[in-house]
């Protein structure tokens, strides 16, 4: 009988354990196995950006893919470039 108890106890134990990490792993935002974990892109060379420069034409320039240039510049707006804002035109969308 005191065996079961035991067991029991250690199992309550792990279980509150468990439960204690996974709250606090999804309080701070993370996953405690890296599922779900968007890639950040590196950026390895940027661009500033001149008068009339479209991201069309800066992909053109640098013989860039839309989808690339998207991935190295996320949350980029195309329709409000501004004269020296920082375009990232070589890195790794990882």
């Amino acid at each position: 009988m005191a065996k079961s108890s035991t067991q029991t106890a250690i199992f309550f134990y792990f279980a509150v354990i468990l439960s204690f990490l996974l709250i606090a792993s999804f309080a701070e935002g993370r996953s405690l196995f890296g599922i779900g974990i968007k890639a950040k892109p590196e950026c390895d060379s940027v661009y500033g950006v001149n008068s009339g420069d479209t991201c069309f034409a800066v992909t053109q320039i640098f013989n860039l893919t839309t989808e690339f240039f998207d991935s190295i510049n996320p949350n980029l707006n195309c329709t409000s470039l501004f004269v020296g804002q920082w375009l990232c035109v070589d890195g790794s969308a990882n």
